[in-house]
């Protein structure tokens, strides 16, 4: 069979297989092997293309998400997303799909066992019923409603689809950037949430810490203590998932920080130091 068909869904195949993976290098293998195996496909066989291929790279992700969890328990420090750059998969058509798409969201995904996290990509990005993702993962109906279920249940917490504005987020963003500079421990500790977390991956590329930082008090002192120590570099405000970030130089490492920004809050904080994870978002030249 020809590309053609295939090419005009790359992009709607590269975001669910992210969704489903966190990462792009992963997410572009599954759906190269997905083209590959298009190719071999008699064209005759084929009724709708859209629902062959969306469910060829979703039983593909499906299998090298349940390989990658056993890397990712073994990755130094924690184990982050790979950020992409905002548009990638074409224009987000509906909240779902953004939320979707979120840092955050795929952050708290890794919580999610492969078959609900598939079932979970699959209902809430894609809309799709679920008599079709039962025949997508082969499994009944009622197992793939459990399933919805009880991700939804595990996401709820520290899930909102209410996302500010990006004038709010790169407000926020800047008097951050300058209370860190600055030292200012109290206004630091004022954009924090009560509950806020800050995770470092450097996997062990780059010096990072190796557990997650919790709680507003050792949040804001432990971005005090980095800005002291290293200071903050030049900062550009970028696009990720979505979403304002900011791309700066720590101790003479690249990193790109992202933040989960809720009720006028920084909730999370995700800091990508791992320069392998930083080839496909760069700051403008």
């Amino acid at each position: 069979m020809d590309a053609t068909g295939f090419e005009e869904h790359r992009p709607l195949l590269l975001g669910l297989a992210y969704r489903l993976l966190g990462s792009m290098w992963d997410a572009e293998d599954v759906v190269q092997e997905a083209f590959l195996r298009w190719t071999r496909t008699d064209a005759a066989e084929v009724r709708d293309r859209r629902a062959y291929l969306v469910t060829i790279v979703s039983r593909l992700a499906l299998d090298q998400l349940r390989s990658a969890r056993v890397t990712r328990e073994a990755y130094t420090g924690p184990w982050l997303p790979e950020p992409v750059p905002s548009g990638v998969f074409g224009p987000l058509e509906t909240a779902e799909m953004t939320d979707t798409v979120s840092y955050a969201t795929l952050h708290m995904m890794e919580r999610l066992s492969p078959p609900e996290r598939a079932v979970f990509v699959l209902r809430e990005a894609f809309e799709l019923p679920y008599d079709q993702i039962s025949e997508i993962l082969d499994v009944p109906p009622a197992t793939c409603r459990q399933h919805h279920r009880r991700a939804t249940a595990r996401l709820a917490e520290g899930r909102d689809r209410f996302h500010p504005t990006h004038a709010d987020h790169t407000e926020l963003l800047d008097r951050f950037l300058d209370a860190a500079r600055g030292g200012d421990l109290d206004t630091l500790t004022s954009l924090l949430a009560e509950d806020v977390v800050a995770w470092n991956d450097g996997g062990g590329r780059t010096r990072a810490a190796l557990h997650p930082v919790e709680g507003r008090e050792r949040v804001a002192a432990f971005i005090a203590g980095l800005s002291s120590r290293y200071g903050i570099g030049a900062t550009t405000i970028v696009e990720a998932n979505g979403a304002p970030a900011v791309w700066t130089h720590v101790d003479g490492h690249e990193q790109l920080a992202v933040f989960d920004i809720r009720d006028g809050r920084i909730h999370g904080v995700y800091a990508v130091l791992n320069p392998d994870k930083l080839t496909f978002i760069r700051p403008p030249a």
